[in-house]
């Protein structure tokens, strides 16, 4: 038993011992019991169920660059520490333990999913990536060359030099020289030069685009072209993500150092990016992800007869969309027919509203409410749906994905009505985007199983959002790629067929 034992397994791992009969974690049985009602640490976790103070390892360590390690601590100090870890730990769980039994269907969320999982993650934070860092740093250059240009653009567009990272000198062109409305303010009452801002100015005005376009250049820069190749392990030679199961509210993983959650997919850089992340001489790296998870979870959810019909009959769903909103034949739609209904197939799924979906698709308001009323007339179900999971997230304060994992929404009665709305938006999304994380994990679990078993050499080395990336030997990818896609397809029973879609390379882009 253990306070996060993930990373114990990865300590006692690098010393080759390998941690088994993994019975409970505290960590695990706090985010399941209730994600939002405090972070996960030990420290957190006591205040929150025991209403005691730990001795904290500044305390007994120091604090900043004199910050003392483990081995120089005197016994003294030490063992009291360590002690109260070890009582702390069994405390948490004789208090959680009955209150998850206690609790719809968490105990099984638990079991079943969430610890089962923990030697998973391990196993994949040890095998790590391989990444090119030659590859990066090229990328890095080309991107350095670009946002020169963009810099040299944006000066000209000014009139004047500036620096692009200032945003005292950022409101002065945009608000004084230039006029430009000013949408939003800073706390302090200074005109906003936040991201959101930006792009909406970049409908008006030539500069907040440059500024946009050279910003998000930057940060890939910063993050992952300049920062990946540090990142590589003079042991391994590869990088090792960590993964976090006990942060994000639904259920759904992420993972620091390198974030791999959010390298972009639509964009010419962010393919670059993956094109870093290789495979091993003799082997390929094999990409197998969910097509559209969340909307056939909606159409399982919502029982919508017109969904549960584009699915099982295997339609372009946003085709099948289109085809219905704007009453044509679904061979007759058009492309900008359908990049609309995937706007709005999208939006409604994450509560969008009218304002949102006539910004995001650049048509008026009204004309967006259009849509979005003849969506609704067309299937009925996902309003039903949503009317329903709003009502019920009142009363109970709660919504729960399809195995039973719980969502609390804190603001769902608020009084002030922004707060309340933004909870009535997750209440509607967060039982679709657990679902898919409970799926995604319970996939994992099915491949793992089945990988630890085969004679297959292939290895689960990374999960991103809906998709699991394999290495594997060259001549095995072609059974790799059936039975991992049969597997992923097996573990969701939904209403509607779960579509996985799978490719190999020799990259990570080259597997899409």
């Amino acid at each position: 038993m253990g306070q996060n034992l993930k990373y114990d397994m990865n300590v006692l791992a690098n010393h080759g011992i390998e941690l088994r009969g993994i019975a409970e974690d505290t960590m695990l049985e706090s985010y399941v019991y209730n994600s939002v009602a405090t972070r996960h640490d030990m420290d957190s976790l006591a205040r929150e169920y025991l209403g005691e103070q730990t001795i904290t390892y500044e305390s007994i360590a120091g604090k900043g660059a004199k910050q003392l390690s483990f081995n120089q601590i005197e016994l003294e100090k030490a063992g009291p520490y360590a002690a109260e870890d070890a009582d702390i730990t069994l405390r948490l769980h004789q208090t959680l333990r009955p209150r998850l039994k206690e609790t719809g269907r968490l105990d099984a969320v638990y079991r079943e999913i969430e610890l089962p999982l923990v030697p998973v993650l391990s196993r994949m934070e040890q095998r790590g990536t391989l990444i090119s860092a030659g590859t990066l740093r090229r990328h890095s250059q080309e991107l350095a060359e670009r946002m020169a240009e963009l810099e040299a653009q944006a000066h000209e567009v000014a009139g004047e030099t500036f620096n692009l990272g200032s945003t005292k000198q950022l409101q002065a062109i945009l608000y004084d020289k230039f006029a430009l409305p000013v949408i939003k303010k800073t706390p302090k009452g200074a005109p906003s030069t936040a991201e959101p801002v930006l792009q909406e100015l970049a409908h008006e005005h030539e500069l907040p685009r440059l500024i946009v376009e050279h910003r998000s250049l930057s940060k890939l820069k910063s993050t992952y072209t300049d920062t990946l190749p540090e990142l590589i392990h003079p042991r391994t030679g590869r990088v090792h993500t960590s993964y976090h199961q006990a942060v994000t509210a639904t259920g759904r993983l992420s993972s620091s150092d390198p974030n791999l959650q959010n390298i972009p997919i639509r964009t010419e850089e962010g393919r670059r990016i993956r094109q870093a992340f290789i495979a091993p001489e003799g082997f390929k790296v094999l990409a197998a992800d969910y097509s559209q998870i969340e909307l056939r979870i909606m159409a399982h959810l919502s029982q919508d007869t017109g969904l549960l019909t584009a699915f099982a009959e295997g339609l372009d769903v946003h085709s099948a969309t289109a085809a219905e909103v704007f009453g044509v034949g679904i061979d007759a739609v058009s492309g900008d027919q359908r990049r609309k209904a995937k706007a709005i197939n999208f939006g409604l799924i994450y509560g969008m509203s009218a304002f949102g979906l006539g910004k995001q698709l650049g048509i008026g308001r009204n004309e967006a409410q259009e849509y979005i009323d003849l969506y609704f007339a067309r299937y009925p179900g996902v309003a039903d749906y949503m009317a329903r999971t709003r009502e019920s997230a009142h009363n109970v304060g709660y919504v729960e994905t399809l195995r039973g994992r719980r969502l609390y929404l804190p603001e769902i009665n608020a009084r002030n009505r922004q707060r309340q709305q933004a909870a009535e938006r997750t209440a509607i999304n967060a039982p679709m985007q657990g679902t898919a994380a409970d799926i995604i994990k319970m996939a994992m679990l099915a491949v793992d199983d089945w990988l630890e078993d085969s004679k297959i050499n292939a290895r689960l080395i990374m999960q991103v959002h809906d998709e699991l990336v394999f290495e594997v030997e060259a001549g095995a990818v072609d059974d790799l790629r059936t039975t991992v896609c049969q597997l992923m397809s097996d573990v969701g029973v939904l209403d509607v067929p779960l579509l996985v879609e799978a490719g190999a390379g020799d990259n990570w882009d080259q597997a899409h």
